[in-house]
């Protein structure tokens, strides 16, 4: 019992350090919601939820949640391509704000995403609800829909849009409920609330993967992939990830790696190989190694930015090699260089850390990953 306090602690400190560092707390707000739903799970079952155990319907509905919350913008356009939808910031997500005041459901929301978003209707502005349950089971949620469609509105007093997404890898015969009775008068007769139901199975894996979008390239994983080969689904992830990988939060990257290291269906060895194939840089491939990457990161903005204030270009310029060298050092440490092509590309690096600390700054000493 004290070990497991101790881990739960543990994991809510470095969250609370990553917030105090950061200067755009919204990079880490999906990763810490996936950590506060494994801790939430931890404290409820007294056992370690590995988000990689795919027996448990949490772990598919926490990588959906982070997926969604990740490219939410992709999400609409793929499913819903005539909705015209106002920017989305980092307010639009109100999930926190649901379960503090509703506590009482924080359990059974650690799949959901609510949103507060300008819809577009008839070409008029509409501020709105959207309320986005991830399912990965077959079962009918029109009842359970209706109820936070209940709670969102109480919330917010806006009109609610419901939608539900099934993960699950069945064939559906028939489809689930797409309406609940809520209502009834003697005009209309009976009264439903309705609302959007989407199957990610139904779309075809190796359709989705020809798209431009990272969204529907991920979603072919979980996809119909009859007659896909699962490596060049994989080969197809990394290689748009690597041309994109500038334009990709740390937060997607690691999204990225966990999506594809849960529903990739090749050995792991192959995975690598494939990495090096399209010259994928570091990404951190676990939540804690993501922790003091973003940590180490942020340590050197700041050291950057203090420079940039003192007019030291050249602390600035370390900043940089520093950072190029730590990426290398972990690759180097994850096999995907050998000792040689670490060697070739960081003395270089340390010759101009050299130039610039001179003598009376201390050199970084790489000689012991080598023992």
């Amino acid at each position: 019992m004290e070990s497991d306090n101790k881990m739960i602690v543990e994991i809510e400190n470095r969250l609370s350090k990553i917030s105090q560092i950061s200067s755009e707390p919204r990079l880490f707000n999906n990763v810490i919601e996936v950590l506060d739903s494994i801790i939430q799970d931890y404290e409820a079952t007294r056992q370690p939820l590995d988000i990689k155990d795919k027996s448990n319907p949490k772990s598919h509905d926490s990588l959906f949640k982070w997926l969604i919350a990740s490219f939410t913008k992709e999400f609409f356009e793929h499913y819903f391509p005539d909705i015209t939808i106002s920017k989305i910031g980092k307010d639009a997500f109100i999930d926190k704000e649901f379960i503090s005041k509703y506590e009482v459901l924080k359990a059974s929301l650690a799949g959901d995403i609510f949103l507060a978003l300008e819809l577009f209707i008839h070409e008029k502005p509409w501020e709105i609800v959207i309320h986005i349950e991830n399912e990965s089971k077959k079962q009918n949620m029109a009842e359970r829909v209706f109820e936070y469609l209940c709670y969102a509105w109480l919330l917010k007093k806006r009109p609610v849009w419901s939608i539900v997404v099934y993960t699950d890898d069945a064939i559906w015969r028939k489809d689930v409920p797409n309406k609940y009775w809520y209502g009834y008068d003697s005009l209309n007769k009976k009264q439903f609330h309705r609302f959007d139901v989407i199957k990610i199975n139904k779309e075809s894996s190796n359709n989705l993967i020809k798209k431009k979008s990272l969204l529907c390239k991920l979603l072919s994983l979980k996809a119909n992939d009859k007659k896909v080969d699962h490596e060049y689904l994989v080969r197809e992830i990394y290689k748009a990830t690597s041309e994109m990988y500038d334009q990709l939060t740390n937060d997607q990257l690691l999204l990225i790696e966990q999506f594809v290291g849960f529903y990739k269906k090749i050995p792991e060895k192959t995975l690598n190989i494939i990495k090096q194939e399209v010259n994928m840089p570091f990404v951190a491939s676990t939540i804690t190694e993501h922790i003091q990457h973003e940590a180490e990161m942020k340590g050197i903005i700041i050291g950057e930015m203090r420079g940039e204030k003192r007019g030291e270009k050249r602390g600035e310029i370390k900043g940089e090699i520093k950072g190029e060298i730590k990426t290398l050092e972990k690759l180097y440490r994850q096999k995907i260089l050998t000792k040689k092509q670490f060697d070739n590309r960081v003395k270089p690096l340390l010759k101009k850390v050299h130039a610039l600390e001179k003598d009376n700054m201390k050199i970084i000493k790489y000689d012991n990953i080598f023992s």
